[in-house]
């Protein structure tokens, strides 16, 4: 099992509208095949500067590597990531 989780802030300014269809676009990463246990969450912590995160599960690095190399995935990131994240952390587990 894979758990891919990716910690982000948003960029400074970003409209609200383009903050609703940035995690409009989040939620429609649960439909590509493979991904299970799709969490997006909220940072409630003073200790650092992230603000949300994302976290999905994965059974294979097969399906792991089906969804970062899809289409929807390519999409999501060169049209709305790119455009509204000011930094973020990927961190990818596998059990132990």
């Amino acid at each position: 099992m894979i758990r891919h989780s990716v910690i982000l802030k948003l960029k400074d300014g970003i409209s609200t509208a383009e903050k609703q269809a940035f995690f409009e676009a989040v939620d429609k990463l649960v439909n590509i095949e493979g991904v299970k246990k799709f969490e997006v969450l909220k940072q409630i912590s003073p200790k650092n500067h992230f603000e949300y995160g994302i976290s999905m599960e994965f059974d294979t690095t097969e399906q792991y590597d089906f969804y970062s190399n899809h289409p929807s995935h390519v999409h999501f990131v060169e049209n709305y990531w790119m455009k509204s994240v000011a930094d973020f952390l990927e961190i990818d587990y596998e059990l132990m």
